[in-house]
């Protein structure tokens, strides 16, 4: 299954942990770091371990993702003794910048835990390739917001373009899924939310994080194959099915490996 949604929600609110279990979330990343305050955090990181103790339904086991607080922080070292104290396996890094650092959060967490590499800075986006070679990193991230405040950018359209590339070449290179594109502001706008998650799909992002339950759906639904591209693709293997060893063309246009490879990754998406 592809995991195209990652909700925030709050560590501080055990009781919204539940609720956003049961929305359509592919993830659900309760957040330790910037949705708690400095103050609130020691009783956030006890309320969520017990959280954890008293037991998760095996089927949101998989669901559930923790951002911890960054390295270095006073926070972060009793945040990942929590994890490895847990049955957490994915934990959201923030501030990623450094390798060694996410090797070393790797370590201390245990053995079956992966990290994703949330990327918010100029630092960051330059150790990009080395990032997304750790062992433990299954899959980058784009704090956009935060990356614009540290690089001076203005976002209005087009200025991370070249930032939004450089996270798909690097996951492909790395062999990572599809990065995570940032977060939009909007919440009942389902039009600005779904113009951005087309916007991240056509540059190669394969998911989204989501600040809002509202957001869930019209991200999930971005992120799938429709039914016009389900078509196109059962097209375009029945045609390679009749001419398994020629050139074929679909639609009036000449398909290549490329192009079957496409529609291989279409029809699995709709039946797994």
């Amino acid at each position: 299954m592809s995991l195209n949604s990652y909700l925030f929600v709050p560590g501080d609110r055990p009781e919204r942990f539940s609720k956003a279990l049961a929305t359509a979330a592919h993830q659900v990343v309760i957040d330790l770091e910037d949705a708690v305050a400095p103050e609130a955090k020691i009783q956030a990181r006890e309320g969520l371990a017990k959280w954890l103790q008293a037991g998760l339904p095996d089927i949101d086991k998989p669901r559930i993702l923790i951002r911890i607080n960054a390295y270095g922080t006073p926070w972060h070292e009793d945040d990942v003794q929590m994890v490895r104290a847990s049955s957490v396996t994915r934990v959201m890094v923030p501030k990623a910048e450094a390798p060694n650092e996410l090797a070393d959060i790797a370590a201390r967490c245990g053995a079956d835990v992966s990290l994703i590499a949330l990327i918010e800075s100029v630092a960051g986006v330059v150790q990009m390739r080395a990032i997304a070679h750790e062992k433990s990193v299954t899959r980058l991230a784009f704090g956009s917001f935060d990356y614009c405040v540290d690089a001076n950018v203005e976002d209005t359209g087009r200025e991370l373009d070249y930032v939004r590339s450089q996270f798909v070449i690097e996951s492909r290179f790395a062999g990572l899924a599809a990065p995570v594109d940032g977060v939009t502001l909007s919440i009942d706008d389902a039009p600005v939310i779904a113009a951005d998650v087309a916007a991240g799909r056509r540059f190669g992002f394969g998911a989204k994080l989501c600040i809002h339950p509202k957001q869930v759906e019209p991200v999930n639904r971005g992120f799938a194959p429709s039914d016009v591209d389900l078509a196109w693709a059962e097209r375009v293997l029945a045609k390679l099915a009749e001419n398994p060893q020629g050139a074929i063309a679909v639609d009036g246009k000449l398909v290549d490996k490329p192009i079957v490879d496409r529609a291989k990754r279409i029809v699995a998406s709709f039946t797994h």
